[in-house]
């Protein structure tokens, strides 16, 4: 059985879906590898490297399973054909142009973003691995476009005090920022309206934002739940106020298949300091703040920069990839048997789970509630 890894085709896209260390590790199991030249540059992999870890340098269409890194183009789908096999990041619940490309055209899709979030699974879960990049890139630009000091610097000249750096939103993003910015020497605070994620923040050195008039709002799966307009307008207020304290702002809140939600207004912006930072990595579904501008840097009247850059883990193309392909390598593992013969048990909850398309159906429900309402 052949395993194909195309190059990436969107613009800015460096990361790659398999490492040549993962090539040997596939290979070991009796599955062959074609790459498409140079898929691997970007992250640091060239074809020589490819050819070394035993693949073969060539069309990764015809593969019996393609594997990918950003949303394919429905051009890309149709390259796959009926009755193979599609593993990548497909936004069931955002595209439902990919999701219904992927039906007409018999493709067996998994898309790593529904991949169940249990403890079997993290090994799989390249949601969660691109998110630990996007959160240690996040800070590192945060620290670079702030202009000053992260720790508290005693010199010569006098003392410099500690940044102050507010991180919004928990998750895997989130957590990782908080623990870079306190690995800088930054004086760190995080706030989720998930009580449970008060204690992660604490344990990773920050200092949790409790707002106690707010219920916990933990939903199904660990995500937390949209807030009702009270509980948002409370909790906007009570941010407002408190990102005058702020030398840094990072925002991570993402609800999946909705518009981020709205937490730093433009009068928060306009409380904090000129030079201040506001990083918004939920650019691209809105934003997590009033200003942000997807994929754009827009600077307050009050000298505030609110930067919502788009792919940040491709910033960071070597690591990235190589925990994307460790994640791929595993679930290839559920799909193909002993012999190297792909054999996808539709009764295993993380297969099943992740199944995005099947025989020319949507298997996914909410992603068939996005295509029908599109």
């Amino acid at each position: 059985m052949r395993i194909g890894v195309p190059k990436e085709t969107l613009e800015g896209e460096l990361r790659v879906a398999l490492i040549p260390e993962s090539v040997k590790a596939l290979k070991a199991k009796g599955l062959d590898v074609v790459v498409e030249s140079g898929a691997g540059v970007g992250s640091g992999a060239p074809d020589e490297q490819y050819t070394e870890a035993g693949a073969e340098i060539g069309d990764p269409w015809g593969a019996d399973i393609v594997l990918h890194v950003a949303v394919p183009t429905t051009e890309e789908i149709a390259k796959v054909g009926s009755g193979k096999v599609l593993i990548g990041f497909l936004a069931p619940l955002t595209s439902a142009e990919t999701t219904k490309a992927l039906a007409s055209g018999g493709v067996t899709s998994f898309a790593v973003e529904a991949i169940p979030r249990i403890t079997r699974a993290q090994a799989m879960d390249g949601l969660s691995s691109q998110a630990n990049v996007a959160g240690y890139a996040a800070t590192l630009l945060a620290a670079r476009e702030a202009g000053r000091f992260f720790p508290m610097m005693t010199t010569a000249a006098g003392t410099v005090k500690p940044a102050r750096v507010l991180v919004l939103g928990a998750g895997v993003a989130g957590l990782q920022a908080i623990a870079t910015a306190k690995r800088l020497g930054a004086v760190v605070s995080g706030f989720d309206i998930r009580r449970a994620a008060w204690e992660q923040i604490s344990s990773l050195g920050g200092r949790p934002l409790e707002l106690d008039f707010i219920p916990d709002a933990e939903d199904e799966g660990g995500y937390a739940r949209p807030l009702t307009d009270e509980e948002n307008e409370q909790v906007r207020e009570a941010l407002a106020d408190n990102a005058g304290k702020q030398d840094v702002i990072i925002t991570t809140a993402l609800i999946p298949g909705r518009p981020a939600p709205i937490l730093i207004t433009a009068a928060g912006v306009a409380n904090m300091q000129p030079g201040s930072v506001i990083i918004d990595l939920a650019g691209e579904s809105g934003g997590n703040c009033e200003l942000t501008k997807a994929g754009e840097t827009v600077v307050s009247d009050n000298g505030v920069k609110i930067i919502a850059p788009a792919n940040l883990p491709s910033d960071m193309a070597a690591h990235a990839s190589q925990l994307y392909a460790k994640n791929l390598e595993n679930f290839i593992g559920l799909i193909v048997d002993e012999e190297g013969n792909l054999n996808v048990d539709f009764e295993d909850e993380v297969v099943a789970g992740a199944c995005l398309t099947d025989g020319g159906e949507i298997k996914n429900e909410r992603a068939k509630s996005v295509v029908e309402g599109s």
